[in-house]
C-alpha cells in the first residue's frame, strides 16, 4: 500500500474516532441531564433539550445512526462502479473510509439488526417484498434481492475483495425466493437464480442457476433446491417487525443496565460531593468492585433472557414472524454479543458451566471455546472439544419460515475452528470435523470418522498417543493450577471495565468546562479515544511478553501451564486491544506496527484486515502481502487436546482471500493468490505466481473464478 494512502488512513483515524466520541458525548449529556433532574448532585449539568434530543435521535437510535452512515457512505462512494481498481488507490481508500464510518457510528450494531433491510435500501440496495435479511448489507449498495429471498446470519455480501494489487468490486444479485446459507460468501458479480439455494459455508464466485442447490468452496451443483418446509405461506404480520426492533434494543441495552448496576455501588461514595473532581476521588477506591458488580449483573441478565427466550423455542419450522421465530433470532444475536461482552468466561474451564447455565447439556470434561449456539437445542458429550468460533445448530431460513433442530456432539468428538453443524446434525463419538468444515448428514456420520471441507468429505487421520493425565484425565492438582492461572483473567477484565470509565470521566470533565465545554469535548473527543486505544494496545503488548514471552514451534498438552498462560495473554487482546485499538485500525499501518510489537514479522505495505494472529511470533507477512477480512492465520491446531504450533508465511505480494484459513507450517509464496473461503492445509506450499481456491485448495479455474 503506497505511503500516501497509509498517511491518509492515519490522519482519517482522528475524525473517525471523533464520530465515536460524539456518541459517547451524547450519552454523557443525556445521563447528566437526567441525573440533574433526579438527584441533588451539584456537579451534574442539565444540558439544553434542543441540543440533547436531536443528538440522541441521530446518534443513539438505530434509524438515526443508519441514516447518517448511509448518507456519508453514499457521498463517499459516489461514482464508484463495479470493476477492478488499484489496491490502495482512491477508490480503495474511499471504500475503507465508508466501512469505518458505519463502524464508528454503530450503524451495524445489534440494536439495529432488525433494521438491516431499511439500512440496505438507504445504502442504495434494491430489496423486494418479504425479504429476510439477517446479515450486513454491502456498504457499496450494490445489491439486489428478489421478493421472498432469505439470507441467513454471517453471510458475506460485501461484494469486494483484494486480489494482489487489485481491488475487485462487483454487484450481487439474489433471485426471488432464493436461500443463502449461514457463513457463505457471495463474491463480486455473483448471481443467485430464482428459488436457488446456497449451502452454509459456501463461496459463490459466479452464477447459481434457478432452482438448483449449490454448496462448497467454490460452490458446485449438488442437487435440486429444497423448497420451503411448508406449502402454506406463513403469516406476515407487520407488528412482529416492531417486536424484532424492540427486542434488539432490549438486548443492546443489557450492558447499559449492567453499568447502572455497577454505578449503584458508587452512589454512596459520591453522595454529598460538591464537585466532579471530588466525586471522582471518592469513587476511585470502589471502581474495581463496581466493575465486577456490573460484569456479574450482565452475566445474570444474559442467563435470564436466554432462559426466557428458550420457553418459546421448539424443534421444527416456524414462521419467522412469530414468538418462536423472534426467540430463535434473538437467542443467536444475544449469545453472539455475549462472546464479546463476557469473553473472560469463554475459552476456559468456566465455559462448560456457563453453557449449562444458559440451558445447554454439556458433559463432564468438555472443552469449549467461543462457540455460537442455541443452548436449549444442543447436547455436547463428555470430553468433547469445540474450538474457536464454531457454529453449532444455527437456524435456517426459507420462504418466510425459520427452522431449528436438536444438535448433538458426541463424546470425545472434535469440532475445529469455524466448523459448522447445521440444524439436526450429529457428530458421533470420537469423530472430527476439521477447521472451516461442515459436519456431514446423520446417515453418513459414523463413530470415529473424520471430515474435511465443504461439502464434507472423509479424511484419513492418525491419532497420536499422549499422556491422558495431560489431555483427558488430569489430576486434581492440575485442575487447581489451571483455575489459579485463569483467575488471572480478572486483571484484564477489570482493566477493560475501568478504561471506558476513564474515557467517560475525561469527556465529562471537558463537557462541564463552561460555555465552550461541548465544543472542547467535540474537538478533543477523537484524540481522547485514540489515546485510550493506544493505552489498551500498550498494556496488551506488555502482558504478552510478561505472561508468555516468545512463541516457538512445538507441542503443549492442554493441561500444561503454557496453554493456560497463552489463553490468559489472549484475554488481554480480546477485551482490551481488540475493541479499543485493533478493530479501529484494521487495514492501516497502525495495526501492522502493533502486531510487530507483539512479535509478528510484517513487511512494508501489507494490507491486514484481521487482528487475530494467535501466535504472533510465528507469523511472517512479507512486503505487500494481503490478508482479507474474516481470515485466520492459524499458527496452531488443538487436535487430540495437544496445542501444536508452527510457522505461517505469506510471501511478497501474496494474497489470502476473504474468509480464508491457512494452517500451521503452510506458506503462500510471492505473488500467489488463495481465493475466498479457502483452506490451505497444514504443511502445504502454494507456489509463486499461482492461483488456488477451495476447501481444501486446488488449482483455480480462471474462467469460473474471476469476477
Amino acid at each position: 500500500v503506497r505511503r500516501r494512502t497509509q498517511g491518509a488512513q492515519l490522519l482519517a483515524l482522528v475524525p473517525l474516532r471523533a464520530l465515536a466520541a460524539l456518541r459517547w458525548i451524547t450519552w454523557l449529556m443525556l445521563a447528566s441531564t437526567l441525573g440533574a433532574g433526579l438527584t441533588d448532585l451539584p456537579w451534574l449539568v442539565a444540558f439544553e433539550r434542543w441540543l440533547v434530543i436531536p443528538l440522541a435521535v441521530v446518534m443513539l437510535l438505530p434509524p438515526g445512526r443508519m441514516a447518517l452512515a448511509a448518507l456519508l457512505a453514499r457521498l463517499l462512494l459516489r461514482g464508484v462502479r463495479p470493476g477492478v481498481h488499484p489496491r490502495g488507490g482512491r477508490v480503495h481508500l474511499r471504500l475503507w473510509l465508508a466501512e469505518k464510518i458505519q463502524e464508528e457510528l454503530g450503524a451495524t450494531n445489534l440494536a439495529g439488526a432488525a433494521w438491516f433491510p431499511l439500512y440496505a435500501r438507504l445504502l442504495g440496495a434494491r430489496l423486494g417484498k418479504d425479504v429476510d435479511l439477517h446479515t450486513l448489507p454491502p456498504v457499496t449498495g450494490m445489491l439486489q434481492i428478489g421478493g421472498g429471498a432469505s439470507i441467513e446470519p454471517e453471510v458475506d455480501l460485501a461484494g469486494y475483495w483484494i486480489d494482489g494489487d487489485r481491488l475487485r468490486i462487483g454487484a450481487i444479485r439474489i433471485g426471488k425466493r432464493a436461500r443463502i446459507g449461514a457463513r457463505s460468501l457471495l463474491g463480486p458479480g455473483a448471481t443467485i437464480g430464482r428459488e436457488a439455494e446456497v449451502g452454509p459455508g459456501s463461496a459463490v464466485l459466479g452464477t447459481v442457476p434457478a432452482g438448483e442447490f449449490w454448496s462448497g468452496s467454490p460452490a458446485e451443483h449438488q442437487a435440486t433446491a429444497r423448497g420451503p418446509w411448508s406449502d402454506d405461506a406463513p403469516p406476515r404480520r407487520p407488528l412482529w417487525l416492531l417486536a424484532f426492533a424492540a427486542l434488539s434494543l432490549v438486548i443492546a441495552a443489557l450492558p447499559v443496565v449492567a453499568m447502572l448496576s455497577g454505578a449503584a455501588v458508587l452512589l454512596p461514595a459520591v453522595h454529598g460531593t460538591g464537585t466532579f473532581s471530588a466525586a471522582v476521588r471518592s469513587a476511585l477506591p470502589w471502581l474495581p468492585l463496581a466493575a465486577l458488580a456490573g460484569f456479574g449483573a450482565l452475566m445474570l441478565l444474559v442467563v435470564v433472557l436466554t432462559r426466557v427466550l428458550a420457553l418459546a423455542i421448539r424443534p421444527g419450522h416456524h414462521p419467522v414472524r412469530s414468538a418462536a421465530g423472534l426467540s430463535i433470532w434473538a437467542t443467536l444475536r444475544l449469545l453472539d454479543e455475549a462472546r464479546t461482552w463476557l469473553f473472560p468466561i469463554y475459552a476456559g474451564a468456566l465455559t462448560p458451566l456457563w453453557l449449562r447455565l444458559l440451558g445447554a447439556k454439556v458433559g463432564k470434561g468438555a472443552e469449549i471455546s467461543t462457540v455460537l449456539l442455541i443452548p436449549s437445542l444442543v447436547q455436547v458429550g463428555g470430553h468433547a472439544f469445540l474450538a474457536d468460533d464454531t457454529l453449532v445448530g444455527a437456524y435456517e431460513l426459507g420462504g418466510g419460515w425459520i427452522r431449528v433442530e436438536r444438535v448433538k456432539v458426541g463424546r470425545r468428538a472434535f469440532i475445529g475452528n469455524s466448523g459448522i453443524l447445521a440444524a439436526g446434525r450429529k457428530v458421533p463419538k470420537q469423530s472430527l470435523v476439521a477447521v472451516l468444515s461442515a459436519a456431514p448428514r446423520r446417515k453418513r456420520a459414523k463413530a470415529g470418522t473424520s471430515w474435511l471441507g465443504s461439502p464434507p468429505r472423509k479424511l484419513r487421520r492418525t491419532q497420536d498417543e499422549h499422556d491422558s493425565s495431560l489431555t483427558f484425565d488430569p489430576p486434581r492438582a492440575l485442575l487447581v493450577q489451571r483455575g489459579l492461572v485463569e483467575t488471572g483473567r480478572i486483571v484484564p477484565l477489570v482493566l477493560a471495565l475501568l478504561l471506558p470509565v476513564a474515557v467517560g470521566v475525561a469527556l465529562f470533565a471537558l463537557l462541564v468546562q463552561g460555555a465552550w465545554g461541548v465544543v472542547a469535548a467535540l474537538v478533543l473527543g477523537g484524540p481522547v479515544l485514540l489515546v485510550a486505544g493506544m493505552l489498551a494496545a500498550g498494556i496488551t503488548v506488555i502482558a504478552k511478553w510478561a505472561i508468555i514471552g516468545r512463541h516457538r514451534p512445538g507441542e503443549h498438552a492442554l493441561f500444561t501451564p503454557y496453554v493456560w498462560r497463552s489463553e490468559l495473554a489472549d484475554t488481554f487482546t480480546e477485551v482490551l486491544a481488540a475493541p479499543w485499538f485493533a478493530n479501529v485500525t484494521s487495514g492501516t499501518p497502525a495495526l501492522n506496527l502493533w502486531l510487530r510489537l507483539l512479535g509478528a514479522k510484517i513487511g512494508p505495505g501489507v494490507w491486514l484486515d484481521p487482528y487475530w494472529l494467535p501466535e504472533t511470533d510465528l507469523v511472517t507477512l512479507d512486503a505487500g502481502a494481503t490478508v482479507n477480512r474474516g481470515c485466520v492465520v492459524q499458527t496452531h491446531l488443538f487436535q487430540d487436546r495437544v496445542l501444536s504450533m508452527d510457522t505461517v508465511t505469506l510471501g511478497e505480494g501474496a494474497t489470502l482471500g476473504p474468509g480464508g484459513v491457512i494452517l500451521p507450517a503452510a506458506s503462500i509464496d510471492r505473488h500467489a493468490t488463495v481465493g475466498p473461503v479457502s483452506l490451505v492445509m497444514r504443511g502445504e506450499r502454494v507456489p509463486s505466481g499461482t492461483r488456488w481456491t477451495g476447501n481444501p485448495i486446488g488449482p483455480w479455474d480462471e474462467e469460473e473464478g474471476e469476477a
